[in-house]
């Protein structure tokens, strides 16, 4: 029993020996639940009822966007969480929890927060994202999208994607496609402009896809089925990578060559080159379970997890 114990710890230090660690550590007023960059600035979506904005050079908090609280079903007030941020044309997109399960949806520009949608409308939105700048796309639990215009304050159109509960979207580069996952394991992908169906992406996924990520042609999920899907939509191909543990987060590179991915109980990430499927590296130093992975270029992302610190690693 102590050799195997020992060969043990070997075995862990040298696993240990192979993490890399972050380069930089950035810190957020409470969980992170959501985060975007823009010219050098995080926004960092917290359960604290703020959008923390953060320099990511000096690493310094620059303002702290706060939101109503809620109360409880004691009647205590608390902290609401937000869950999505965005930013355009120097305006920040924040979705709030409102009570009785549902939403608000704030605009903050030039130092006002005004309310673009309360709670009154009775959406249950789990994510909200500009399209550009006077018009969002919202996704609500039940699997539907919305086009909503800001300035006319009226649906566009309004879409069932499918029967599942609404897990994850994300668009293209130009927000004129959006891929949707959900707990199916299947992906929808739909016109932004129309709300028309236009693909479905199966069979690799088995069950609940937690997040999805699009660069370029390529697509990549983090499944609760242990699998991390890649899709190729320009050629039709795809292949999965299979973890030991639930993948809860999964971030593409720019160009869609390098993928990140939490790939064990230890809140590690792995990643690895989506044309060869060579891994690249292993890193490690997450505390809790990872929120999310945004890739800042080709060779540096951020990891925000169910803790207040943001990791900033670099691949070597």
């Amino acid at each position: 029993m102590r050799i195997a114990f020992l060969l043990m710890l070997v075995f862990l230090s040298l696993w240990a020996s192979k993490l890399t660690l972050p380069v930089a550590h950035y810190e957020a007023s409470g969980s992170v639940v959501d985060m975007v960059v823009k010219e050098d600035k995080l926004y960092c979506a917290t359960d604290a009822s703020s959008v923390d904005i953060i320099d990511l050079k000096s690493k310094k908090l620059l303002q702290g966007i706060k939101v109503a609280k809620i109360k409880d079903f004691m009647g205590d007030l608390v902290d609401a969480k937000v869950y999505s941020v965005d930013v355009e044309e120097g305006k920040i997109l924040i979705l709030s929890q409102a009570e009785q399960g549902f939403r608000r949806l704030y605009i903050h520009k030039n130092g006002q927060t005004a309310i673009a949608i309360d709670a009154d409308a009775q959406l249950s939105i789990a994510k909200a994202k500009f399209i550009n700048e006077n018009t969002v796309l919202l996704a609500l639990l039940g699997d539907e999208l919305i086009s909503y215009d800001l300035v006319a304050k009226k649906q566009n159109w309004r879409v069932q994607v499918s029967g599942s509960k609404f897990s994850n979207f994300v668009m293209n580069e130009t927000k004129s496609k959006v891929v949707v996952a959900d707990e199916s394991g299947d992906l929808q992908i739909v016109d932004t402009k129309s709300g028309k169906h236009l693909q479905t992406l199966s069979g690799e996924n088995l069950d609940n896809v937690f997040q999805v990520d699009y660069k370029k042609s390529i697509i990549a999920t983090a499944g609760q089925d242990r699998r991390v899907v890649v899709y190729d939509v320009d050629n039709g191909s795809a292949y999965y990578k299979s973890a030991s543990f639930l993948i809860y987060s999964v971030g593409l590179s720019p160009s869609g060559e390098r993928v990140a991915y939490s790939s064990d109980e230890n809140n590690n990430v792995t990643v690895f080159n989506t044309k060869t499927k060579a891994v690249i590296g292993h890193f490690g130093g997450n505390k809790m379970t990872l929120s999310g992975i945004l890739f800042l270029n080709e060779d540096e992302f951020l990891v925000s997890t169910d803790a207040t610190t943001i990791n900033r690693f670099k691949i070597k």
